[in-house]
């Protein structure tokens, strides 16, 4: 089965097409913003990489967050059109899932959601221990103390806020999900219909009263 993954939520613009797990072709750019003007020309370029059309796509699978407001956006609009135009369904796959995809043992997905906050999550052996929320740093600390048995690492790019509070965690910093491993999730994302942003909290920016 052929699926193309999105990802736009982190630090990076990231596309890959996969078949069985296997990248056929990928691109990966660390970038904070311009997702939006350089995704649909990256998407073209994977596909044209190995000769696949858009109507080749069995499956749309697209971050859907946590993660920046704006990079989440881009990316579900852009996997939402690829997805009416190919006919393929359209799947979604969790950011902080998605961190710790890989990682053996005890793992927790850690974003900076600023303002002394973070989005987080713990698992086992890639299974979900706590659901993804945002938490004041102490309250995440604490959280994963409480939940997490063992050695613990923390992932993501807000794994160094909690590195102090959890003496002993091993911290992987990364600012993205690994495109490879986005890959494997892909190959058990159900098709849901009406995927929408998990946000998990307000945007920063409001609109001005009039």
């Amino acid at each position: 089965m052929t699926r193309l993954v999105i990802d736009t939520c982190l630090g990076a613009c990231q596309v890959g097409l996969f078949d069985g797990g296997r990248l056929l072709a990928g691109a990966s750019e660390a970038m904070e913003r311009g997702h939006q003007e350089r995704l649909a020309p990256m998407a073209a370029e994977v596909m044209a990489r190995v000769g696949a059309a858009f109507s080749d796509l069995d499956l749309v699978v697209a971050t859907i967050g946590p993660g920046s407001f704006t990079g989440l956006r881009v990316g579900l609009a852009f996997a939402r059109g690829v997805s009416l135009a190919s006919g393929a369904p359209l799947a979604g796959i969790g950011t902080l899932a998605a961190l710790i995809a890989g990682a053996g043992g005890v793992a927790a997905g850690v974003i900076d959601a600023r303002r002394g906050h973070v989005y987080v999550q713990a698992f086992e052996h890639g299974l979900p221990l706590t659901q993804p929320e945002t938490r004041p740093l102490a309250e995440a600390a604490a959280l994963l103390q409480g939940v997490c048995r063992g050695r613990l690492t923390l992932i993501g790019p807000g794994a160094a806020l909690l590195a102090e509070a959890i003496p002993g965690a091993t911290v992987d910093p990364r600012a993205a999900p690994d495109l490879a491993a986005l890959g494997r999730l892909a190959e058990s994302a159900q098709p849901s219909p009406d995927l929408r942003p998990l946000y998990l909290r307000p945007p920063d920016a409001r609109p001005m009263a009039l």
